[in-house]
């Protein structure tokens, strides 16, 4: 909500600062009454509306630690004891005060509709009891009270005595004519109930000045063509205005009789220069864009992989959670020395929680470096490694800026703490502090910060063991439980999910050669992709089916939420080389599945390049998609649009059943 009144705040006093300086003194009324308006609707949209770009820069990697632990129930099974149950709650404060807020702006927005309510019905009311006279396209409602002509509507309410006794002049007719026919009510009305949602704001008292002010400069304008004789105009307006107040809703022939106004009907402006003001205002327009609207998605230079990178990337799947881990440069047997290795044989834990293990299930329980080799080959897929916690103190400076709210969250010793309490700590006091980027759609209305840090005093680093951190919640076991186990995955008749992911589509069509486009090559690809496959155990799924447009953003976290076992973003590729040809795939060293994702990029290649496509390679690029996706992630490019011998083959349909044909294989495997 502050980021709304913010946003459209600035984009409201730009354009009114803007009209003031440059508009108003021009007699470009028409312009400016639309220009009025439309800045209004633009400033209450802007805040809502966000573009995507890519931005290539070099980066260095950002090392994302375990998140802060904020877990219901964390569970740890230490040696051959029952299972201990930790159970961490986060008992909340109410704060009450935005329900007061809340409470106080909807109690005074109501009076505030309540009272436009009934000043409108007033004047339909007094439309329809009092007498009324046909006038050209709109209605004469005759009055007994003293007023002024005044518009509401297609309605001019005036005096029933100056009527019949012909004292109101033509030029008063012409004037309030105006009124309705170029319908200012409606705009009134608009800012109006605005002014009654947002009564608090200043700068809506403002616009609506310079929205009625600007239909007497039209109306002026148009008695002043007509009449020719503005002397007598503006006395007469000067005579008619004293001792008249204006009707709330109405516009009012004595609204603001101002130097302003008098000296308006005898101003005039050039064509140029009023059309050098018009389109001056198309970069106010493109600056609040820019500021409040642009999102720039950073992603690191494609660097060509020189060498398989080992031991990068492991998974567990289980009914309650998926762990993700990394693997280091230190061995096995050197970093799980002592480590109690804990297996159930056998176990659903969709069944059996941890607690309720039965005994006969537990296969071993001894320290690492007593296992057997048939012991150690249970555990190849169910051990996980973190990174070891680096001990290092932040400095004086450090902890100075991390005081900055609206930058860090933090935490100190897995608890959500205010910045301030980092002012009764010293630097040392921290054996170890991390923290993590994230991203603008990851962030939630409890943490909307663009930074997390979590601090770690030295009794806690000693007590959750984070010089190695071996389990997700700390501690100095592996507890692990297995039924039969294929492809690392539990045997509960699932399905291997693979996710095709047909690259642009609607309003971006991709690489375009003649009428060829690529959002429609990959979507035809990967629609056969699905049609071909009819095994059981293969699971395909469309990112998008027809020529529909998905930010990054948006396929992000629908695969995301899909949690499949591979993506494979389909694309093809342009140079204006034509002899740039062949198949090539991209993917991610800051993927949590680098190692996975290579060995199938490098099986992909192999399976598609034939004859038709030249063999190309897999290349480390920290885009977006493949770089955000949690899971094995691939951006294939199945060919050059700009080479003719692979536009001709990915065009062709037998090209593109071949094509899917041989992913399909792969997926198969």
């Amino acid at each position: 909500m502050i980021d709304f009144l913010l946003k459209s705040a600035v984009s409201l006093i730009v354009f009114l600062g803007f009209y003031y300086l440059i508009l108003e003194r021009e007699k470009i009324h028409k312009f400016n009454r639309f220009y009025l308006l439309i800045s209004i609707l633009i400033s209450l949209i802007i805040p809502f509306v966000t573009f995507e770009f890519i931005e290539f820069v070099e980066t260095a990697p950002v090392i994302q630690y375990d998140e802060p632990i904020n877990i219901e129930k964390a569970k740890v099974v230490l040696n051959q004891n029952p299972t201990i149950e930790k159970v961490i709650t986060a008992q909340e404060s109410i704060d009450y005060l935005p329900y007061v807020f809340w409470s106080i702006y909807v109690s005074i927005s109501l009076i505030f509709l309540f009272r436009f309510g009934k000043n409108y019905f007033k004047l339909i009311v007094k439309s329809k009891i009092n007498p009324s006279v046909k006038y050209k396209n709109a209605n004469l409602i005759l009055l007994d009270e003293k007023i002024l002509p005044h518009t509401f509507l297609n309605f001019i309410f005036v005096n029933s005595e100056d009527f019949k006794n012909k004292n109101i002049e033509d030029e008063l007719f012409a004037h309030e004519m105006v009124h309705v026919n170029q319908k200012h009510t409606l705009d009134i009305l608009f800012i109006e109930f605005l002014k009654a949602l947002f009564w608090f704001h200043p700068l809506f008292y403002l616009y609506k000045k310079a929205i009625q002010l600007n239909h007497e400069f039209l109306a002026d304008e148009e008695i002043v063509n007509t009449y020719n004789n503005v002397p007598y105009y503006q006395n007469l307006l000067l005579h008619k205005s004293n001792g008249n107040t204006t009707v709330y809703l109405a516009s009012n022939l004595n609204y603001l009789i101002t130097k302003k106004r008098l000296l308006m009907m005898t101003k005039n402006t050039s064509k140029k220069i009023a059309l050098l003001k018009k389109v001056a205002a198309i970069p106010i327009l493109a600056g609040l864009i820019y500021f409040f609207c642009i999102e720039i998605i950073a992603q690191e230079k494609v660097i060509e992989v020189k060498q398989l990178k080992k031991n990068i990337v492991n998974q567990i799947t289980t009914n309650e959670r998926e762990v993700k881990y990394l693997t280091y440069k230190v061995s096995d047997e050197e970093y799980y020395k002592d480590v109690i290795c804990v297996y159930y044989e056998g176990i659903d834990p969709s069944i059996h929680k941890y607690k309720k293990w039965p005994v006969k299930n537990l296969l071993f329980s001894k320290k690492y470096q007593d296992l057997t080799k048939e012991e150690l080959e249970k555990l190849q897929y169910l051990k996980f490694r973190q990174e070891p916690r680096i001990k290092k103190s932040p400095t004086k400076k450090e902890i100075n800026d991390f005081l900055n709210v609206n930058k860090y969250a933090i935490w100190i010793d897995g608890v959500n703490v205010n910045n301030s309490k980092l002012n009764s700590y010293k630097p040392s006091d921290f054996a170890s502090f991390s923290g993590s980027v994230i991203l603008k759609n990851a962030r939630s209305k409890k943490y909307p910060q663009p930074f997390q840090y979590w601090f770690y005093t030295h009794k806690y680093y000693k007590a959750q063991n984070m010089d190695k951190w071996l389990s997700r919640y700390g501690g100095d076991s592996i507890v692990m439980c297995s039924s039969k186990m294929k492809d690392n995955k539990l045997l509960k008749n699932e399905k291997m999910i693979i996710v095709i992911d047909a690259g642009h589509g609607g309003k971006d069509p991709g690489a375009k050669i003649d009428e060829e486009f690529e959002s429609k090559i990959v979507e035809s690809i990967a629609k056969k992709i699905k049609a071909l496959n009819s095994s059981e155990d293969l699971k395909i799924i469309l990112l998008r089916e027809d020529d529909s447009f998905l930010s990054l953003s948006d396929r992000v976290n629908k695969i995301n939420q899909i949690n499949p076992d591979m993506l494979i973003s389909l694309h093809l590729n342009a140079s204006k080389n034509p002899n740039e040809k062949g198949v090539n795939a991209f993917i991610s060293s800051q993927n949590g599945f680098y190692e996975k994702s290579l060995d199938k990029a490098n099986k992909l290649i192999e399976n598609i390049s034939n004859n038709n496509l030249t063999k190309g390679g897999v290349k480390d690029a920290n885009l977006y998609i493949i770089k955000n996706s949690k899971c094995p992630a691939i951006l294939l490019e199945v060919g050059y649009l700009s080479n003719e011998n692979d536009k001709a083959y990915i065009t062709s349909e037998s090209g593109k059943d071949e094509i899917a044909k041989n992913i399909l294989k792969l997926l198969r495997e």
